[in-house]
């Protein structure tokens, strides 16, 4: 099994769509980052909307923003690579426009900036990984993909920050942070569409033929659906039991929160690259297994009562991070493994419909399931944690090893005569 044993900076970059992309990934993100957190309170304080109502119409811009999805697998199984994340990008700037001309208490035209912005979040991943594929092969590409979630978060995290000094500003600073978060979309778009990546879609039809099957995945995508919770635990789950249950600081929420960045940041490549000598599936199914031992030790670190349960969770988080970056390193790399190359982009939007409707439900399991205590939460969560790493490491690649082949050795010929590069 070919590995990854090395992290060349330059390869990396060129493997992750080159560096026009790498700047447009970098300022989406930061703009995503200045808003996203605040949408709520923008709703909340800029436009008087209640609490309620805001949470609902974000709820509803995501869950509908998943209707999208089939359109655009079929949309990237046409060829279309570059152009799809512009257009994710784009529709993003839409939302933010309406967002801006929302007149004050229409919860209505809030609801559909969040459909927009809804669309437009559900749409990238599946079309960032399709290009990615495009580009990269192999192992490569699993460290492009695990670069790409880097740069991901450390923008996002940038952009908190700056809207977090801002905040003193009031409902003018949101409005304006708004503003910038649009014209970030915008810029990041004309960046992707300038790229010109563009699949062969006859090519890896013909290909794929020759290979095998698509495989259906169906453990997987049930499997990701409970994997995917673990990615609310810092921002939901930890900060509901350490406030309300141990009344510890929410200091130590936040501590945790900035700790998960900087560590997905930093150890995000790194990680995917020492795993890469291992299989995709088994590297997933271990993730799995820390993802529940870190549930367990947050079960026993709630005992341990107000003094050392603060403390003791926050060591146990390190271990829940750790599982969330192997998960993100071999979850969307499994799935370009075993998908043919002409039914790609539908492969990663059924991938992208378990991942949101994981992280739309994972908020309402974990608030419903923590009144009833430790047990219920943290034991629940193992207990499904588990049976899913079971059911990833015993599902069959049928037909796969043969497609994997022949489409990686389709995607190296085009690499060697160079990556066909026009409007997708």
């Amino acid at each position: 099994m070919a590995t990854t044993t090395k992290i060349r900076p330059r390869a990396l970059v060129r493997a992750s769509g080159g560096p026009r992309y790498a700047v447009a990934l970098a300022v989406d993100a930061l703009g995503t980052g200045l808003l996203r957190p605040f949408l709520l309170l923008y709703g909340v304080t800029v436009l008087r909307l209640s609490a309620p109502a805001t949470g609902i119409a974000m709820t509803v811009g995501v869950v509908v923003g998943l209707v999208c999805m089939p359109a655009v697998g079929r949309w990237l199984d046409r060829g279309a690579r570059s152009t799809v994340v512009a257009a994710s990008m784009l529709v993003r700037v839409l939302g933010v426009a309406l967002l801006l001309a929302t007149p004050t208490g229409n919860v209505w035209l809030f609801a559909t900036a969040a459909l927009f912005l809804g669309i437009g979040n559900q749409a990238w991943p599946a079309a960032h990984a399709a290009l990615v594929a495009t580009v990269a092969h192999g192992r490569e590409r699993d460290a492009a993909l695990a670069g790409g979630r880097a740069l991901r978060n450390a923008g996002l995290g940038a952009g908190a920050l700056i809207a977090t000094a801002c905040l003193a500003g009031g409902t003018t600073a949101l409005q304006a942070l708004a503003a910038v978060t649009g014209l970030a979309y915008l810029a990041a778009a004309a960046l992707a569409w300038s790229v010109h990546v563009h699949a062969h879609p006859a090519a890896a039809a013909a290909t794929d033929r020759a290979g095998g099957p698509a495989p259906r995945m169906r453990a997987l995508l049930a499997a990701n659906v409970i994997y995917v919770f673990c990615l609310n635990v810092p921002e939901i789950a930890l900060p509901l039991v350490l406030v309300t249950q141990m009344h510890a600081s929410p200091v130590w929420s936040a501590a945790i929160f900035v700790a998960n960045t900087v560590l997905v940041v930093t150890l995000q490549v790194p990680v995917t690259v020492l795993m890469s000598r291992f299989s995709r599936r088994s590297v997933l199914g271990l993730a799995g297994v820390l993802l529940t031992a870190s549930y367990l030790g947050f079960l026993a670190a709630t005992s341990l009562g107000h003094g050392w349960g603060a403390p003791a969770v926050a060591a146990v988080s390190v271990v829940c991070t750790l599982g969330e970056i192997i998960y993100a390193g071999s979850a969307t790399a499994l799935v370009t493994a075993l998908a043919p190359a002409h039914v790609l982009g539908r492969a990663l939007a059924r991938f992208q419909l378990s991942t949101g409707f994981g992280l739309a439900a994972s908020p309402a399991v974990i608030t419903a399931l923590a009144p009833h205590g430790p047990a219920a939460l943290w034991g629940g969560l193992a207990a499904a944690t588990l049976l899913s790493a079971s059911a990833v490491a015993t599902e069959k690649d049928r037909g796969t090893r043969s497609a994997v082949a022949a489409t990686e050795r389709e995607q190296a010929r085009e690499l060697g005569h160079g990556t066909r590069r026009r409007a997708g």
